[in-house]
């Protein structure tokens, strides 16, 4: 492979069936991992290291509130966090709760969630999640499935947690506010024969009470995540302290490698769900450089303010977060009239030469930056060196524009819940990465196993197959559910579900799923997750479900279309009505389905891949419904039942 490579063979190719083809690591590990960090053998010294070396740095922080507006963000210390979770960590024990035993933590991020966190970590208790998306079944569901004994819950999800009793009290014996609590959620909980504290009631329980810690173990449990499947109850995934120990010591040794290390000095904007291990795993980074964590107020439309006051160094976000930021860029400088727009187009695209070329992004062009650029840096806080996309494919459009015009590193990174989070991630100022999670880090082996049913071939020149994941940050089961563990872990490797494509600089692109795959009635196979992407690429579509079945030879599609698309294309055309009345109309139906055909015929898809008919929904697939995962993935069972109607009356129609 000539130019850069970023992994290393350690492995051959196996013939076997399925064959699987060479094991390859990081280039950053080709002398071997990285030695574990020493006397960090569990998350409770990842802290508590933290405490002894950075007492008085910032550790969390919120905004304050004065007269009933926002103000500046208040700190604590490490030292004076770490003297509330030894409270906490003594309240907990004396409600009874001994090493090994079970506290759940329900609401948004915020100070508490931390030291509930960290309280578990001392005592050698699992920390168990409970996210609001799962619904209240699911936290029902996860409370006895865990046998959770202690929930520490945000104030105002207290209603929520109480629709799940009395079923859930054949477990659950005490429920922790974050805030208040007051006399009729008492009244209400203690009938069920559960204890219930305000936050600051709670502190005094373990007061005059000193509870010895126990030996912690790296093999040892610290949190069982609850990952939301999109088929199924959800499964509770063991992570040991070995698996985030192990994960921190290889970010580090790839930050380090490419001169991006974390100091003292950066600062985190936590406002992904804490519940979900890509914003943990970062968290437990941050403390364990002594940095500082600040916590959003936990309304998406006021994130930018956050932002603004916070001045965070490293932004972490989901496609639809940068999506969002994008299209609000898309449309300031649209705005901005003629001269405007056109120094942007031109600084743009000079630049984004210039990068092509292998010019470092600060050295691309900082006239430009200096100009143009830099109000788009002010409006993320003016200090964001690095943005990390994760959970979902980021659309390769929004990541060039975002490396351009933000001033900074946006790196993509792919992991999940059994594999630790961040198992790739790509490198700075390799422009060649833009669409790919980049290469392994350098803690995990990684090779691709063939899957002959849908054609993808490990050992082919252009090497497709199953991503397989073998190394210490593995998780350690799913709870009480050896049957499914054994389903994806053989040999010590785990097999992710996911295909993935090896690019020649050793980085990888994820271009399918491997479940998601059916027959058509011909018996031709359709990859769906590969047609979305490639119909996805459309302008003037948001999102896009595409259905087929056995019984029938071709594919439909239900799309939430642009709403500024759909108002331009009415305005060109004369067609007068709102969004709703549009997405109806039989003449912009046509018009979707042609620029589907036009990019199928571009990417040179076959007869039956092209969607024969399509239903406009202007309302966005959303969790509400439950068409969507918390990290937006598409729940296609659910998908199929709430549209079932639509779906029967376009196979009846495109006949």
């Amino acid at each position: 492979m000539p130019g850069k490579n970023f992994i290393v063979e350690v492995e051959p190719a196996k013939e076997a069936r399925p064959s699987m083809g060479p094991v390859y690591r990081s280039v950053f590990a080709k002398d071997g991992f990285p030695d574990p960090i020493p006397g960090l053998d569990s998350c409770w010294d990842i802290f508590r290291l933290s405490v002894k070396k950075y007492p008085n740095n910032r550790m969390l922080g919120r905004r304050e509130f004065v007269d009933g507006k926002p103000g500046k963000y208040v700190w604590m210390t490490y030292k004076e966090v770490y003297d509330l979770v030894v409270k906490v960590g003594n309240s907990v024990r004396s409600c009874g709760i001994e090493e090994g035993g079970r506290c759940g933590i329900y609401g948004a991020n915020c100070p508490e969630w931390i030291m509930s966190m960290e309280a578990c970590n001392a005592h050698g208790l699992y920390c168990v999640p409970l996210y609001d998306t799962l619904g209240a079944d699911a936290i029902e569901f996860v409370i006895c499935h865990a046998e959770v004994t202690l929930a520490f819950v945000e104030e105002k999800k207290i209603p929520e947690l109480v629709k799940t009793l009395p079923r859930a009290t054949k477990c659950l014996r005490t429920i922790v506010s974050f805030g208040k609590v007051t006399s009729q959620q008492r009244e209400e909980v203690e009938k069920f024969g559960i204890a219930i504290y305000s936050w600051d009631e709670f502190l005094l329980l373990g007061d005059n009470k000193q509870f010895d810690l126990p030996v912690k173990k790296k093999s040892d449990i610290c949190t069982i995540m609850y990952t939301s499947g999109t088929t199924g109850d959800p499964k509770g995934v063991m992570i040991s302290n070995n698996s985030i120990v192990t994960l921190i010591a290889g970010v580090k040794r790839l930050l380090g490698s490419v001169e991006e290390s974390l100091t003292v000095n950066d600062v985190y904007l936590s406002y992904l769900p804490l519940a979900h291990i890509f914003d943990r795993v970062i968290e437990e980074c941050f403390i364990n450089h002594g940095a500082s964590i600040g916590f959003w107020r936990g309304d998406v439309k006021l994130l930018v303010e956050d932002i603004g006051e916070l001045k965070p160094t490293i932004l972490c976000a989901v496609p639809r977060v940068l999506d969002r930021i994008y299209s609000g860029l898309q449309q300031k400088i649209a705005a901005g009239g003629f001269i405007r727009q056109t120094l942007f187009n031109f600084a743009y695209s000079y630049k984004l030469r210039n990068m092509r070329n292998g010019l470092k992004h600060s050295k691309a062009a900082p006239l430009c930056d200096k100009i143009v650029f830099s109000k788009v840096k002010q409006g993320l806080g003016g200090n964001v060196r690095l943005i990390l996309s994760g959970a979902a494919p980021l659309a390769p459009h929004v990541e060039e524009y975002l490396r351009v015009v933000s001033c900074s590193y946006v790196l993509q990174g792919y992991g999940l819940t059994e594999t630790c989070a961040g198992t790739f991630v790509s490198i700075p100022d390799e422009m060649d990465m833009l669409g790919t999670v980049g290469p392994p880090v350098p803690n995990v082996d990684v090779c691709l196993e063939s899957v002959p049913e849908m054609n993808y071939n490990a050992l082919s020149s252009t090497p497709r197959g199953e991503v397989c994941i073998r190394g210490d940050t593995l998780f350690s089961g799913y709870f009480k559910r050896e049957d499914l563990t054994n389903e994806v872990l053989t040999d010590g490797w785990f097999h992710t579900g996911d295909i993935g494509e090896w690019q020649p600089n050793g980085s990888l692109k994820i271009i399918d799923r491997k479940k998601n795959i059916f027959k058509l009635s011909q018996g031709e196979y359709v990859a769906v997750e590969n047609l979305e992407n490639i119909y996805g690429l459309v302008p003037d579509i948001e999102s896009i479900w595409i259905y087929g079945n056995s019984f029938e030879s071709f594919l439909v599609a239900v799309i939430n279309p642009s709403k500024q698309a759909v108002d331009r294309w009415a305005e060109q055309n004369g067609i007068s009505g709102d969004f709703n009345a549009l997405c109806r109309n039989p003449k912009l139906k046509e018009y979707i389905l042609g620029e589907l055909s036009k990019i199928g015929k571009e990417k040179k898809l076959k007869g039956f891949e092209f969607i024969k008919a399509v239903h406009l929904d202007p309302e966005p697939f959303d969790m509400e419904r439950d068409l969507l995962t918390p990290t937006f993935k598409k729940k296609r069972p659910q998908l199929l039942k709430y549209y079932q109607n639509v779906i029967d009356s376009m196979y009846k129609n495109a006949k």
